[in-house]
């Protein structure tokens, strides 16, 4: 499809496509550095400008788990969920049947975020990425009223999902009307993805393990929620074991990982060849004496070479970040390893 930098001056559609009925998505500008999600802090004006100073062309809205309750991932998910309440409990968040205090202030918390986003970024243009926790992850993460995970429950799954579904879209749409020249990308959150696939979930008690789940189910009930999303989705795991084949057949447009986690090339070869874009994490999310950005760049290009694709294409195929979320990590280390991706960033450009 013709980007606007395509079209004739007289404003008439391309040769190729004299009606104008050319419906192919247009391609996502993906930036060549980014951040995974979460910060250290409790300020989100002072987050939100850091964010847009040191990774421009593909900031994100970040998160603040340091301001407490509600703000953690969990607890942010459930702000956006539509029809459907949580409180938060000794043992952790659990589905209640009315909204409590600790549900608005999540809530309230996500205003404040939009709010800033509105504030620092109204002018931006281009690519920008909101992270959620997604389905699999926040059912781990939520007990039911009786006690156990929901997602146990293939109907408490499936409410969970689709009430999920509805406030991404909200959430977009909410981002996309203070950032009017955004294109929002969805970046769910799956970190316990490999425990379900695996039994690795402890039971509410704490002495036994949950039955694992067929990846065919996980695959099936994540590919739906991603269909029913107005925007490109990057599926994100800094896990060992991060199920990247079943993130793609599901719909990813991107695959977010830690690079020194990943050790299945194959899956790797396979999303790149299917056009799948790679976010990859090269630096640690928490406090490290980091090497110089050009030798983050060569670690990275190397890695390439042993995938087996053009060197010239590597810029376009990655976006760096770091490994995982920065919330542990010291102010200062934060801004660093922000900075650090997008320098490494550019020795990847062909010469």
């Amino acid at each position: 499809m013709a980007t606007p930098n395509d079209l004739p001056d007289d404003g008439t559609t391309p040769a190729g496509d004299p009606a104008g009925t050319d419906q192919r998505p247009v391609p996502t500008p993906w930036g060549p550095a980014s951040g995974v999600g979460s910060l250290p802090g409790t300020d989100p004006l002072e987050a939100m400008r850091l964010v847009v100073g040191e990774l421009p062309e593909l900031p994100h809205l970040p998160e603040l788990p340091a301001r407490g309750a509600g703000a953690d991932m969990i607890g942010r998910a459930a702000a956006l969920l539509v029809d459907l309440a949580v409180d938060l409990t000794p043992a952790g968040w659990r589905l209640v049947p009315r909204p409590g205090a600790d549900l608005r202030r999540a809530k309230e918390m996500l205003a404040r975020d939009l709010d800033a986003l509105h504030e620092v970024a109204e002018r931006y243009t281009g690519a920008f990425k909101v992270q959620v926790t997604g389905p699999w992850t926040l059912a781990a993460g939520l007990e039911r009223s009786r006690g156990d995970r929901a997602v146990v429950d293939p109907g408490a799954r499936r409410d969970l999902a689709q009430s999920l579904a509805e406030g991404v879209a909200a959430h977009v749409a909410a981002v996309s009307a203070r950032v009017p020249g955004a294109t929002v990308v969805v970046q769910l959150d799956e970190p316990s993805v490999p425990a379900v696939l695996q039994g690795g979930l402890p039971t509410v008690s704490g002495y036994g393990k949950l039955a694992a789940v067929e990846g065919t189910v996980v695959e099936e009930e994540l590919t739906a929620l991603v269909g029913r999303l107005p925007a490109p989705v990057v599926l994100h795991c800094c896990a060992n074991r991060a199920p990247l084949d079943l993130f793609r057949a599901a719909g990813a447009q991107g695959l977010s990982f830690d690079l020194g986690m990943v050790q299945d090339l194959d899956s790797v070869g396979t999303a790149v060849e299917a056009g799948t874009h790679l976010l990859i994490g090269v630096v640690p999310g928490t406090d490290a004496t980091l090497p110089s950005p050009k030798t983050t760049a060569t670690r990275v290009q190397a890695w390439w070479r042993e995938l087996g694709f053009p060197a010239e294409e590597l810029h376009s195929a990655v976006t760096l970040t770091p490994a995982c979320g920065l919330a542990g990590a010291s102010p200062g280390y934060a801004r660093t390893a922000m900075t650090h991706v997008r320098e490494a960033a550019k020795y990847l450009l062909p010469e």
